[in-house]
């Protein structure tokens, strides 16, 4: 594969609202961001992921936008817009936008018009349906943030589907009006400056024009199942491609529910000519029941073969035919450090060992904001949630289908709780972190006086100085970018092992996933030969003649 910026790259995901907040209204905003160019400058990172800085009226955090060439007041202006471009640039940082191409806001102009009646210009831009013969929906399928998928206007005596909340109708992208009115979109943004795009669910575009029900084993009302992977979804990716991404030189990564390692080379293989990555969910579901019927919050203990597993086949079916985009956090995650680590006992020890993991893999690395220091989970009652997912599957699961009890939702939300990357990012002591002046937007988590940024770049154990070791290993060594992935003891319970190899090197990346002492003699038929230490993450040893305490993680060369 022909090397590109992005697979030597390591991106930091920004989300606005959260991050740093310039005019003291409690709401991140651009000037922001701007404001802290030096400190991700600082960290290494190559590109800035922002999350979505539209119109939007909020309903789901920005990703219900109602006009896509304008900046949001809350977080600024255009031309605020245009300033934090120019300066990331100056600074060699990449910007990537994201682009929610499945769905607007019920208060888009495009929507307003579609709904007033079935003969005007926009009236087929989203996906409309007549009732059946008794009024009711079309069909019986369920949108992700529960209820059916199906509202309907008086004005058309018709539904619209949306996937997701009612005030998010889906994009008809069998009309040919509505894909080029998105690439215009893009092609504005690309004039701005812009380098690459986000793309949110974008495996969702194409839909099954039968629009049939689907298969109903519990007795619901209203059914989910598998949206994602419609029949034209592949030709419309590469229509996309020829129209603006390949001619604009532009990155792309994809968020893909519905990939699987078996099917992802459809989306990446760079012969076809769709996007240059997709964001995996298999390997997210390391800790999720099988067979349990209330979809995420199906919670169970982190299963260490099954993460070992999912990575392993993404890394084996994309070598030489795609590329992998890594990650463990993100604006839709929970912190790894609570969700799968030890946030009490062994914090930075359980950062830096997920770290060390995932950007010793062959991919681009992708770090969400206030990972680089160990963020971790709040503790938020029910009433304290702002995610519009919390509140609509509680109503589903909790009270309508009674497939789970108040106590193990709250359980449940308390570790997956996508709220939990949303509180705003910890800079320092001071009243509200240092994010605002003024209220925040969402309540901060309260250990900010014990986790922030300037503490830790303070103490010897740094989160964020290893974070800079990391990406720097990346940018110096390519045997990260170009070395073949092998794993090694597969059915290992408590460590992560694997090499990854050139014609000229060999690296052993060691990471011990557990709370347990784990015997050093594991490992003896992997480190046969003389050894050179390229990273560790315990500060207090200095060679392997030890047994490998909890969490730790280090990187060897073997030589």
């Amino acid at each position: 594969m022909a090397q590109s910026w992005w697979q030597n790259a390591v991106i930091y995901q920004i989300y606005p609202k959260s991050f740093m907040n310039a005019n003291g209204d409690g709401i991140g905003d651009l000037q922001g961001i701007i404001s802290k160019l030096d400190y991700l400058q600082q960290l290494g990172v190559d590109a800035l992921w922002l999350s979505p800085i539209y119109v939007s009226p909020q309903i789901d955090n920005g990703y219900d936008i109602s006009d896509y060439r304008q900046i949001d007041q809350r977080f600024g202006t255009n031309a605020d817009m245009y300033a934090l471009i120019a300066a990331a640039h100056q600074r060699h940082l990449k910007i990537v936008m994201d682009l929610v191409a499945n769905h607007t806001s019920d208060q888009a102009v495009w929507f307003q018009e579609s709904k007033k009646s079935r003969h005007n210009y926009f009236s087929d831009f989203y996906i409309w349906r007549d009732p059946k013969s008794d009024g009711s929906e079309p069909n019986n399928w369920a949108a992700n943030f529960g209820g059916s998928a199906w509202t309907y206007v008086p004005e058309r005596q018709q539904y619209y589907l949306h996937y997701y909340a009612k005030e998010q109708p889906d994009l008809n992208w069998e009309n040919p009006l509505v894909r080029q009115a998105i690439y215009d979109m893009m092609r504005f943004w690309k004039a701005q400056g812009v380098d690459g795009w986000r793309m949110d669910v974008i495996s969702s575009i194409s839909k099954d024009q039968h629009f049939t029900d689907y298969p109903d084993k519990l007795n619901r009302p209203y059914v989910l199942s598998d949206q994602n992977n419609g029949p034209r979804l592949h030709e419309f990716i590469q229509e996309m491609n020829r129209e603006v991404l390949a001619p604009f030189n532009m990155m792309s990564v994809g968020e893909a529910p519905g990939a699987t390692a078996a099917n992802v080379r459809k989306f990446v293989d760079p012969e076809r000519k769709e996007l240059d990555m997709v964001f995996s969910f298999e390997h997210m579901r390391a800790d999720r029941k099988a067979g349990g019927v209330n979809g995420k919050w199906d919670y169970d203990h982190f299963d260490l073969l099954k993460l070992k597993d999912s990575l392993t086949k993404w890394q084996d079916n994309l070598r030489d035919h795609g590329w992998n985009a890594l990650y463990f956090e993100n604006h839709d995650r929970a912190r790894i450090v609570s969700r799968w680590g030890n946030d009490q006992k062994y914090r930075y020890q359980s950062a830096t060992a997920f770290a060390t993991v995932l950007h010793g893999m062959q991919g681009t690395p992708f770090v969400y904001q206030g990972e680089e220091i160990g963020m971790t989970n709040a503790t938020f009652a029910l009433a304290d949630h702002e995610d519009i997912e919390i509140t609509t599957n509680y109503r589903q699961y909790v009270e309508q289908d009674q497939t789970m009890t108040a106590t193990e939702f709250l359980a449940a939300a308390q570790k997956l709780s996508r709220d939990h990357a949303r509180t705003p990012m910890q800079w320092d002591t001071s009243a509200n972190a240092g994010f605002t002046i003024g209220r925040p937007w969402f309540q901060l988590n309260p250990n900010y006086r014990q986790i922030n940024v300037a503490t830790d770049r303070q103490q010897h154990a740094s989160i964020f100085k290893y974070y800079q070791q990391l990406i720097q290993l990346r940018h110096q060594f390519p045997i990260l970018t170009t070395g073949r992935y092998q794993l090694e003891l597969p059915t290992d319970q408590q460590l992560f092992v694997y090499r990854r190899v050139t014609a000229e090197q060999s690296w052993l990346i060691v990471a011990n996933l557990s709370a347990q002492i784990v015997p050093i003699t594991r490992l003896a038929e992997l480190v046969t030969t003389e050894f050179v230490f390229k990273l560790k993450n315990n500060t207090h040893r200095c060679a392997l003649d030890e047994n490998i305490q909890p969490y730790e993680a280090f990187i060897l060369e073997l030589i």
